[in-house]
């Protein structure tokens, strides 16, 4: 039979605290590299204010909301690369409107104030830069400002309200639509695009109106004109250009004007002309 001596059993008993006290020296080391130097963990600093001091969030929490945001702003992957900072106005060619609305994109921006609720309303069409000035938009208020932000094509918002009528499907439309009601800033990119119907017509109208009357800011694009229907006509004997009234009614295109400030975007087709440059 083996016996163990007290000497033994006391080395042991040593060993095993100092790996104790070293792995607990570790998990310090390691919580105090991942704490902010600033707010020490709490989330808070002290800020001057007047002739003395008060408290804000620190910046390694608004980074933080900001990155979360970001990740649920729903902005597609095509896109992701879109900054203010990168849209181009210097292109041989480039019509003066886009460095207007470049800089109506970074004034809204600036003067954000949620209070507010007027949005943009950015007219113009195919390939002129519309979707890219949108998300450089909400990427500013998310990153810059923590504004909850929320992008959504017309065409796909349309068809996963659709889907769920479907018993298969498990979301509601109550689910697919409270975050398109409840999102302080909700970027509507394409309005119109899809073909008109009366159910597309009752959709678009409780969307707008439920943000309308929530005072909450809708940023839409749109390729359709924004006149009202006879006031748009093309070459004589020319069948009329369709409108956005005719897109998504008249009663819709009118409280437009109320929830929005417009913009209007001109030129070629950027992406056409520019695909068509890099082949020669």
């Amino acid at each position: 039979m083996c016996t163990v001596g007290p000497g033994f059993l006391l080395a042991q008993m040593s060993r095993v605290s100092a790996q104790l006290r070293n792995r607990k020296a570790y998990e310090t080391m390691k919580v105090s590299a991942d704490v902010c130097p600033i707010c020490g963990g709490t989330g808070w600093k002290t800020v001057s204010a007047g002739r003395g001091s008060g408290v804000a969030r620190c910046d390694c929490r608004v980074k933080a909301r900001a990155q979360t945001l970001l990740a649920a702003a729903h902005i597609p992957k095509r896109y992701e690369h879109c900054e203010l900072s990168s849209f181009t106005t210097d292109f041989p060619g480039a019509h003066t409107s886009l460095a207007y609305a470049r800089i109506a994109a970074s004034k809204f921006v600036e003067e954000y104030d949620p209070r507010d609720g007027t949005g943009l309303l950015i007219i113009g069409k195919i390939g002129v830069g519309k979707t890219h000035l949108v998300v450089g938009i909400i990427k500013d208020l998310l990153l810059t400002r923590g504004v909850s932000c929320l992008f959504y094509d017309y065409r796909e918002l349309l068809k996963q309200i659709q889907n769920s009528y479907n018993d298969s499907v498990k979301a509601t439309e109550l689910d697919v639509l409270r975050p398109v009601f409840e999102t302080e800033v909700l970027a509507l990119d394409e309005l119109g695009a899809a073909k008109p119907s009366e159910w597309v017509w009752d959709t678009v109208s409780l969307i707008l109106n439920t943000r309308y009357n929530n005072n909450r800011t809708t940023i839409i694009t749109t390729n359709f004109d924004n006149e009202p229907a006879g006031t748009v006509s093309g070459a004589r004997g020319a069948a009329r250009e369709e409108t956005l009234g005719d897109r998504i009614g008249e009663r819709m295109r009118s409280r437009l004007h109320e929830m929005c400030r417009i913009v209007r975007m001109e030129g070629q087709d950027f992406r056409q002309k520019f695909r068509s440059a890099n082949f020669r």
